[in-house]
């Protein structure tokens, strides 16, 4: 590893305007201090390039060492100026910067079925002699077939596509809505009105099958399980309004980031309370301004972009190495839009 900065446990401590001791204990990841107070310990740490000899001892073993002469060069390709993309570009920009190399986030500059055009602007936009490729979600189909032909190292920040030969990261939806539907379900719910397209993205459809097999093992009926509503339909919200002015279902479960903050417009709208009336849970990747108590699992899309930063590097010092596929498992926050109904 190259020679970085020397920082230490007192620079960060006065920094932080806490002892040592704190700051040691932080970090190792012991017990006795808030969770507020350990983020801000490590974010402070990242920032000064501070790592303790389990990090770096971590990254050794895995190859991934700090930039030693000319840094790298990498490129994240994605189809659109998104915030859920821009969110994992962040985290992975952070790490590499942190371990002393460069990425650059590139946007997909034309749409439709266009396979030549896309060799050619690889050739042209000089991607092709990049030092890795990161995959962002979204990226048409046709698009993505080929970008994982080429001979790069390249990296999905995304669930892969069946039989790819690519290492991946992504927040796991799986474990997500898992985590959701055991909450409305110890809380005494059990029509869940499920708000989501079932098909679709790669995602979309594990969030589907996920939530299906999550109602059969609480013994949630078909005719219990509420699908009446998909976003891909424009009269979406029309619809949602129909239900739940039926007042049939006790909760909802909003599957797809963007969606909670129209559902919960609506349900303002028709003078609903929250959660007295009708509860919600909702796959948002961050808080929402508009509703800071909202239930949610936890999405970690910036660490997706750390990780992947990782794996990237690690790809590169070992290139023979067996492809991983890796998925982030974030806790649930409770919040307060889930009321407890009697059993």
């Amino acid at each position: 590893m190259s020679k970085r900065k020397t920082v230490t446990l007192r620079d960060l401590a006065d920094r932080l305007g806490l002892s040592v001791y704190t700051v040691s204990k932080a970090l190792r990841g012991l017990p006795g201090m808030s969770e507020p107070t350990r983020r801000l310990v490590f974010a402070t740490a990242r920032e000064m390039n501070y790592a303790t000899k389990a990090q770096e001892a971590g990254l050794a073993a895995e190859s991934i060492a700090y930039a030693a002469g000319k840094p790298r060069r990498f490129v994240m390709l994605m189809p659109s100026d998104h915030s859920l993309l821009n969110l994992q570009f962040h985290g992975l920009h952070q790490r590499m910067n942190e371990l002393g190399h460069q990425v650059q986030s590139v946007l997909l500059p034309f749409e439709g079925h266009q396979p030549d055009r896309l060799a050619d602007w690889l050739e042209e936009s000089g991607i092709l002699y990049s030092d890795g490729l990161f995959l962002s979600p979204l990226l048409p189909v046709w698009a993505e077939i080929i970008l994982l032909q080429l001979g790069l190292p390249k990296v999905m920040i995304n669930f892969t596509p069946e039989g790819a030969e690519v290492d991946s990261v992504i927040w796991d939806v799986q474990h997500a809505m898992i985590l959701a539907i055991n909450a409305l379900c110890r809380s005494g719910h059990r029509r869940i009105l499920y708000v989501g397209e079932p098909d679709g993205q790669r995602g979309f459809r594990l969030r589907y099958q996920s939530y299906m097999a999550a109602c059969a093992r609480w013994g949630i009926s078909a005719a219990e399980q509420m699908l009446d509503v998909n976003p891909a339909d424009s009269q979406w919200l029309t619809d949602l309004s129909a239900i739940l002015q039926t007042g049939t279902p006790t909760a909802i479960l909003s599957a797809n980031h963007g969606q909670a903050w129209p559902i919960l417009r609506k349900i303002q709208e028709l003078g609903l309370d929250i959660p007295g009336q009708i509860s919600i849970i909702a796959m948002e990747h961050e808080e929402l301004a508009a509703c800071p108590g909202l239930s949610r699992p936890v999405l970690l899309v910036q660490e997706a972009g750390e990780r992947a930063a990782e794996l990237m590097l690690r790809r590169i010092a070992n290139p023979l190495a067996p492809y991983e596929q890796i998925r982030l498992l974030g806790p649930f926050l409770k919040g307060e839009t889930v009321a407890e109904l009697e059993c």
